[in-house]
């Protein structure tokens, strides 16, 4: 879950809706690969978070009862194993993308335990694997991520409400053209702005849905679970335009 505090309480997105909103950025990019794999691509953005685990215990709060973002929560192996198990099903160039990911994500925690590090190795030996079967060259797979990746961090900047005021802009990241990219908030009417901009679009809207929990503090699993099951739901949107 995307956490963010309101002044009524917590505003909570899914992990997997914020997804599906970096698939909708995605798919507003020229599209510079085959039918089959820019389909594929979109996939792997709309369902990388995907295999989230089962809410037990107190997976989904904080120690003090409050419900936890996603930065807070430890690796997951079970999850991770999960999503590279149902990438598997839409294929090999589906797969090498989610495994790519996962690298990204997780590589950092090398060293920590012998189950992550198995887990890191077999990612690097399927994604050698999966290119040389695809007859994919490194670097094309690799601007292919970049762009899920670009995606995925901007989603998470319009999510997290990390749109800095006063029109200053933030970077997003490095593109897959290798460029750096910046976004910033329009104050007169709040639209959004990408520079450069490199959507096909001059001007097109992305939105993500959200539910408004009042209750601060949640002694279950449980508890939190039936509030965010009657909880009302918003739509996010966010209008984005050529500066």
């Amino acid at each position: 879950m995307i956490v963010n505090p309101t002044p009524a309480g917590w505003q909570i997105i899914y992990q997997q809706a914020h997804a599906l909103l970096a698939a909708q950025l995605l798919h507003q990019w020229p599209a510079f690969l085959p039918t089959d794999q820019w389909v594929g691509l979109l996939a792997a953005a709309a369902q990388h978070d995907d295999g989230q685990r089962r809410w037990n215990g107190r997976y989904a709060l904080t120690p003090a009862g409050a419900p936890a973002d996603f930065t807070m929560k430890d690796f997951s192996l079970e999850q991770a194993t999960e999503v590279m198990r149902e990438a598997k099903f839409q294929g090999r160039w589906r797969s090498l993308l989610t495994s790519m990911h996962m690298s990204f994500l997780y590589e950092e925690l090398r060293g920590q335990s012998k189950e992550t590090d198995a887990f890191l190795d077999e990612q690097r030996s399927h994604q050698q694997r999966w290119r040389r079967e695809l007859k994919v060259l490194k670097a094309d797979a690799q601007r292919a991520y970049d762009l899920l990746q670009w995606c995925d961090r901007l989603s998470l900047i319009l999510c997290r409400q990390e749109l800095p005021e006063m029109e200053r802009a933030l970077e997003i990241s490095a593109g897959p053209d290798g460029r750096r990219y910046d976004v910033l908030q329009h104050t007169a009417d709040q639209t959004v702005s990408v520079l450069p901009w490199p959507f096909v679009t001059e001007r097109f809207s992305v939105s993500v849905e959200a539910s408004t929990v009042a209750q601060l503090q949640f002694s279950s699993d449980a508890e939190l679970r039936e509030a965010l099951r009657t909880a009302p739901i918003e739509t996010l949107r966010w209008e984005l335009r050529r500066r």
